[in-house]
């Protein structure tokens, strides 16, 4: 059975914003999410953060070793696209409109592994019904001010079972439900 986990870039105050520069990671941090792609049995996007990786789809001629393994990674990695707005998916990827909480209980039972979860209203509503195993919030030392929250709502208890720094600055914080 696999495990359902929701893990984005946080600032000290709790949002999540994949455009702002304080997210670029160092190369021990960018090295570690190629290997957590890799090692991933499945991810589950949101439309939003899905568009956003959309990018990995494409050949950039600007990019080095790093960003080519990558996006390598990431079109190997079987996708799932939570969306009520979208028509079609890219490469590789499954879209989800309906029966949601069934497809992923279904996931969770073939699987085997870790399925990553992408996007925070996407986690809020998988948590709403109790399929979130693990949330893992890599704090960046950085204050935005604003933003998208990691928590898109109120979560029950959580019980921290983890903390690693990986890299020049960031920390994992990993929590499991209470």
């Amino acid at each position: 059975m696999a495990k359902l986990v929701f893990g984005m870039n946080q600032s000290l105050d709790g949002y999540v914003d994949h455009d702002h520069q304080a997210f670029v990671p160092d190369p021990v941090l960018f090295r570690h999410f190629i290997d957590r792609v890799r090692d991933a049995a499945a991810s589950v996007y949101g439309r939003r953060l899905y568009e956003v990786m959309r990018y990995w789809d494409d050949e950039h001629p600007e990019w080095g070793p790093e960003e080519r393994d990558f996006a390598a990674a990431w079109r190997s990695l079987p996708k799932w696209v939570v969306s009520r707005s979208l028509n079609s998916v890219g490469p590789n990827a499954m879209l989800v409109a309906e029966n949601i909480e069934t497809v992923i209980r279904g996931l969770k039972d073939q699987l085997a592994g870790e399925i990553e979860v992408g996007g925070p209203e996407l986690a809020r509503s998988l948590g709403d019904i109790g399929l979130i195993d693990e949330y893992q919030l890599y704090i960046h030392p950085v204050v935005l001010g604003r933003g998208k929250p990691f928590f898109a709502g109120p979560r029950p208890r959580l019980r921290l079972v983890a903390s690693d720094r990986i890299g020049e600055d960031a920390i994992r914080l990993t929590y499991v439900p209470a």
